[in-house]
């Protein structure tokens, strides 16, 4: 098989870590070599995070490169934007609509662009979901990343009854129905 390239963008304290764990959990599960490399930017202070997922017959290096990605999985507009020249011409974006202001921003200095999602379709393909919403629809608003998982396992070769499994091997136990109900609204939206 040739090596994918996944990546999870956010914001420190999104779940962009345990996205990550659940896709080399499946991955592995697969049968596939994975590697997984986490940047932390000032993640406990709301800063960019980025994981890099790569996995294949054979993964040598775990940092996917520019223009190579052919999923980026993104918890908040402003990251997708950021992170949108790794991703390949014919790769797919997940976009949870939400908007969370970095520092500049909140201190005035910068003002939130406009228009992100609509400038993202121009040139990539863009599927959004407002993952925070469909997750208070829960009554959980925690669950929006498992949410996203579910929509960016459509763009993905492995069943859904083992994203369900690899779920419930991978959150607190207590979590776990919630977590399952939260990827079966994004894999079916």
């Amino acid at each position: 098989m040739e090596t994918k390239n996944i990546m999870i963008v956010g914001v420190g304290g999104q779940g962009t870590l345990l996205t990550s764990r659940i896709l080399g959990g499946i991955i592995r599960k697969a049968g596939y070599d994975v590697k997984l490399s986490e940047v932390h930017g000032m993640a406990q202070r709301g800063g960019s995070v980025v994981t890099y997922v790569r996995y294949g017959d054979v993964v040598r290096e775990p940092i996917v490169e520019e223009g190579q990605a052919d999923l980026l999985i993104a918890f908040e507009r402003l990251e997708a934007m950021r992170y949108a020249h790794f991703l390949k011409k014919d790769g797919v974006m997940i976009v949870n609509d939400q908007r969370m202001d970095p520092m500049p921003v909140v201190m005035g200095a910068c003002e939130y662009p406009k228009g992100i999602l609509e400038t993202l379709e121009k040139e990539h393909k863009v599927i959004s979901i407002d993952a925070m919403d469909e997750a208070k629809k829960l009554g959980n608003a925690r669950v929006f990343n498992t949410i996203i998982i579910g929509l960016a396992a459509k763009n993905m070769d492995f069943e859904k009854q083992q994203w369900l499994d690899v779920i419930a091997e991978t959150v607190p136990q207590k979590t776990v129905e919630i977590n399952q109900k939260a990827f079966l609204v994004g894999y079916e939206a």
